[in-house]
Formats: C-alpha cells, structure tokens, sequence
C-alpha cells in the first residue's frame, strides 16, 4: 500500500449542462440515495463505515455537502461535512503549488536541479524539480522498501524524518540507485521537493504550507498539516480509518487495523495533509482557476507527461488516455470527454476529487478504508452522483 493516484475516473460525460430542473430539495435527496446505497452496498467489502461527499457548481454560493454511516466500523456516532479525513496524495499538489509560487517569486527554478540545492544526494544530481514533480525522475519510492514498511508494522506511531524516508532508497554512496527515464510514481520525489522547499526558504514546510494555503483567501478552514502525530483536537474530528488493502505483505500484520491515531511522518509532503471534503473542493477549484497561481506557473502545473511514456503530451487523447502535470492529473476516455482528478490513499483512507472544466464545477469525496485497487469503487460513486448531477440540469 502506498500513497498514490488509485484510479482513472474515465466515464464522466461532458455534454453541455442542461437546465436546471426540480428543487434543491429533491436533488439533495436523490444525492443522499446515492450515498446511502453504495455505504450499504460497499461497507462489508471495502471495510468502509463512512462517506463524505462536497459538490462545488458553477455560480452556486454554497457547496452541497453529504455524509453517510459512523465514524467508526460497527459505531454509533454518525458524521458530519465537518468530520476531517487523511486526504494522501492529494498533498501532493500543495507540495507543487509552493514549489510554483517560489518560482515566481524569483527564488527558484523548476529547471534547477537537485544538485543546486540539495547536493546531499550526488546521485541524482541531474534530476531537475520540474522531473520530480511531474513523476520522471525515475528516483524510486520508498514506500515499496519492505524494509521501510516493516518498521512501520513495528511501531506504527513511530516519527520518520523526511531524510531518513529517503534514506530507505539512498543509502548514501555508492549505494545509491541512479534515476533512470519514463514514467514511475514515487512518493520519494515529492519529499524532497519538500526539503527543496525547506532549504531555499529557510522555513519548515509546515510554515510554508500554513503561510500559504491555510491562512489566506483560499477558503480553507479546516484543512491542516502535521509532521507526525496530529494533536488531540484534530484527531476528535477524524473518522477512524481502516487498512484494508492486502497489496503490501510487509503490512498483512495491520490489517483491519484503525491507522486514525498513527504517525503520519511516512507522508509529509507526499501526503500528509487532512481536511474536509468541501476544503478539498475548494482547493481543486482554486488549482485550476483563480488568483493562487500566476499565469505561467499555472500553465506548468497543467502541462503534461503521458503516463505510459513519460514523454511531453499537449493533452490526453484516445491512445494516449492519462496525463501527469506538476500534482494533477488529465484523464479522457473517447467519445465522452477531459478532465481533472486526483485520488489520495494512505494506509486508512482515500480522498478523491474530480474538476469539470467545461461546466467549471467539482466533485469531492472520502471514504474510511485503504484497499487493493480492484475493490476501489470511488470512481463508481462520483459517476453516480455525477449522473444525478446531470439529470437534474446541475451539469
């Protein structure tokens, strides 16, 4: 199990958006039916207890928050809009967003490279920023180390430093493995932007991130970040969250295991973030459209690498169905259409969202659960609710 984009959601329409039609009321309680059936379907199987939804639509001065189940496997207590969630690789995309806005403002390059500002790591010298943030650094994850995983199993609250994460893949010369081409997910790169980030500010990530995002005109009121373990009062808010995934053995000991209170120090800037479904809406929309980034640094953050090739794509095609951009990714499906997504998963929960260029509109959602990829049914959920979205005239 690691932290990574789960699934292509391919099956979502762009047609033009009808007229509205019906009440807010009915479409609410279409929605709800929605959410109820797959809890009620999908519990047992996905270990899930809970589901949370936002829908942020064009012109609409208000989200469309729902919720269903406990917040614990088997509980009472239900959730709530305001229950918070691990939100993964969706982080990844704050970690991005920083690294642009420091280039704009003149302090770095996403062309400079590793060897300019973290020349700790000879090795990899060569690899630029824009290369880890895009997936083509070809450095591996160290998140698929049997060894990391098995200290994890250990002691599950235990803190790692973002230098001893890279470690589990560089153990220092001549050791070290050199980066090689294409196309690989790692969550290795993303923590050393982070310590990109560190160095060239002189700050803690933490602080940067706070500074940036989760102080400003952004929106987000209840998205938060922690090096290890979140404190008392964040965790009260968190939906318990189950590792229910077989596909790393080094993890077969914690399975069925509620991870809600464990150390989130094997994330940090690849995905230690935790937040609401509605902040998360927010933040898609604010990546996409809006003030957050300037111009250029926007068109970087969108532009693409195919993720069979890792070669340069203007966009997503029929034969070419999946692109990377700097934390973000492009999926289409002919004849239906193009859009945004991103889908988080940590030991215990996954975070999805989807953006709709064409109708400028959002779908975000959590869910308590990390399972193996054939039991993953987010996508399935957001097409339903799409599809409701769609015959009532809201897209």
């Amino acid at each position: 199990m690691r932290l990574y984009v789960i699934s292509l959601f391919a099956l979502f329409s762009l047609a033009a958006p009808a007229m509205a039609s019906g009440s807010d009321t009915a479409l609410r309680a279409t929605l709800q039916r929605d959410l109820d059936a797959h809890l009620a379907v999908r519990s047992k199987i996905e270990h899930i207890s809970a589901i949370s939804v936002s829908i942020s639509l064009r012109g609409g001065s208000q989200n469309i928050n729902l919720t269903a189940g406990t917040t614990k496997y088997g509980g009472s207590a239900r959730i709530t809009p305001q229950s918070l969630w691990q939100v993964g690789s969706v982080t990844k995309s704050f970690t991005a967003a920083t690294i642009l806005q420091l280039e704009a403002e003149g302090r770095l390059s996403i062309d400079q490279t590793i060897g300019r500002w973290l020349p700790q790591y000879p090795a990899w010298k060569n690899v630029t920023i824009r290369r880890l943030l895009n997936m083509t650094s070809g450095i591996p994850t160290y998140d698929k180390v049997p060894a990391m995983l098995e200290t994890y199993v250990k002691n599950p609250k235990r803190n790692f430093t973002a230098a001893g994460l890279i470690a589990y893949v560089y153990p220092g010369q001549p050791h070290a493995p050199p980066p090689t081409s294409g196309y690989d997910y790692s969550n290795t790169n993303y923590v050393l932007c982070q310590l990109i980030i560190e160095r060239v500010t002189h700050n803690s990530y933490a602080s940067e991130i706070e500074r940036r995002f989760l102080h400003s005109n952004v929106g987000l009121t209840s998205t938060y970040y922690a090096q290890t373990q979140y404190p008392v009062n964040i965790l009260d808010r968190m939906v318990s969250g189950y590792l229910f995934s077989r596909e790393a053995a080094p993890l077969a000991p914690l399975l069925g295991t509620d991870v809600r209170d464990d150390s989130v120090s094997w994330m940090q800037g690849a995905g230690g973030i935790v937040s609401t479904p509605e902040d998360v809406a927010r933040w898609a929309r604010a990546l996409y459209v809006g003030p957050m980034l300037a111009p250029k640094q926007r068109a970087e953050l969108l532009t693409l690498v195919s993720m069979k090739t890792g070669e340069p794509i203007k966009k997503v095609s029929a034969s070419d169905p999946s692109g990377f951009g700097l934390g973000v990714v492009q999926v289409m499906t002919p004849p239906i259409g193009t859009h945004w997504f991103y889908e988080g998963g940590t030991f215990g929960y996954r975070m999805l969202y989807v953006y709709f260029p064409n109708q400028d509109a959002v779908i975000a959602l959590g869910l308590n659960s990390a399972v193996d990829g054939k039991q993953d049914s987010s996508g399935k959920l957001a097409i339903a609710l799409y599809e409701t979205l769609h015959k009532a005239g809201r897209l």
